[in-house]
């Protein structure tokens, strides 16, 4: 019998997290998923970009998440694109991250989606905000890269 081929481990990522918010701690959690989600999924119909985590009655959501619905979706399921998902993590992570976000500044992030063991994971991250300037110096740092690069392929030639 033949193998079926595997699936990117990578799904969707958030590249715009990176660019407005610093890093504390990153976390993997278990997602909720019903089966058209899934599918959804594994075809890379899923945008993360302006998702964001929130926590009610001691569990974590993952809201603004959207993914969109095959055209073959089954007809007796109403898919919603933009339905809530719950997020699934160790009771003891999941206090950690109350007392945390409860702190000023802090707030919960999602980076992206991936596969593990054939099962969709998010991994979230414990993130401050950047300001204006922070994301001013980010962009100069980027940019002085880019510079480097090109002076040393100019060099090499």
């Amino acid at each position: 019998m033949s193998k079926k081929p595997e699936a990117p481990a990578r799904i969707a990522d958030n590249k715009k997290a990176a660019f407005n918010y610093f890093f504390e701690e990153r976390y993997e959690a278990g997602m909720v998923l019903q089966g058209w989600e899934v599918k959804a999924l594994r075809e890379g119909k899923v945008q993360l970009t302006d998702g964001y985590v929130v926590i009610k009655q001691g569990e974590l959501f993952l809201i603004g998440c959207q993914i969109n619905p095959l055209k073959t979706a089954s007809t007796h399921v109403t898919p919603d694109s933009v339905r809530t998902k719950k997020l699934l993590l160790h009771k003891d992570e999941i206090r950690r991250l109350i007392g945390k976000v409860e702190q000023k500044g802090y707030t919960l992030v999602p980076l992206n989606l991936h596969w593990k063991a054939g099962r969709a994971k998010c991994e979230i991250a414990l993130a401050k905000g950047k300001g204006e300037h922070d994301k001013r110096a980010t962009i100069a740092d980027r940019e002085g890269k880019r510079e480097v690069e090109r002076a040393m392929k100019q060099r090499n030639r």
